[in-house]
């Protein structure tokens, strides 16, 4: 038997917006269950997101330290954004941010996993990069601002970080859900045999 997540769409009663942010929005919906009953559904809509597992030639991950607001902590992560560019694809998107972020370029670029970050809540969907073969980016440093003028970048070891992550110690989900990956991938057929770039991904179908 094979498990699969499969797409679905229940009936929906009626919708509303009531609030529009910058990037985001919250939608209600009433939804017809099963049974017939409705029920009220309130959640965030997101244009989902990108995240980078960049590792170097010495088996250390480029992370950065930054201060999240809403969980009132600071947080270890890696490189990460908003898929809130017209045109741009998920592969590019994800190169634009290990550039801005910590000013690195990668030359292999393979899709490590794809997660929905919290499902019942939020239609957030997040493909985690795994990128190879790293150096200094050309040009000037990306000029960042707010929290991420604040961020601290180091190079940490992989095996560091998933003892961290099983520890309890790191919680950003990107971080530990990439780290994660890419230990189960080495278990398994290896990292060279995972999908490529520009796999499909239902979740953000992308035309360009």
């Amino acid at each position: 038997m094979t498990i699969q997540d499969a797409p679905e769409e229940w009936e929906i009663r009626a919708t509303a917006t009531p609030f529009r942010g910058k990037k985001t929005s919250v939608r209600t919906d009433e939804v017809v269950m099963p049974d017939g009953s409705v029920a009220t559904r309130d959640y965030q809509v997101h244009p989902g997101s990108v995240a980078v597992l960049a590792v170097d030639e010495a088996d250390r991950v480029v992370v950065v330290n930054q201060y999240r607001h809403p969980v009132r902590r600071r947080l270890w992560e890696i490189p990460a954004g908003l898929l809130d560019v017209p045109g741009e694809d998920p592969l590019q998107a994800a190169q634009r941010e290990l550039y801005e972020e910590v000013h690195v370029k990668a030359e292999d670029w393979r899709v490590l996993t794809d997660v929905y970050t919290t499902p019942g809540g939020c239609d957030e969907a997040v493909r985690v990069f795994l990128a190879r073969d790293l150096s200094e980016a050309a040009g000037e440093r990306f000029e960042v601002e707010h929290e991420e003028a604040d961020m601290e970048v180091r190079r940490v070891p992989l095996a560091d970080l998933v003892r961290g992550v099983l520890a309890g110690e790191l919680q950003h989900s990107a971080l530990a859900v990439g780290v994660l990956a890419l230990a189960a991938a080495r278990q398994g057929d290896g990292p060279d045999a995972l999908r490529p770039a520009g796999a499909p991904w239902p979740a953000r179908p992308f035309e360009a």
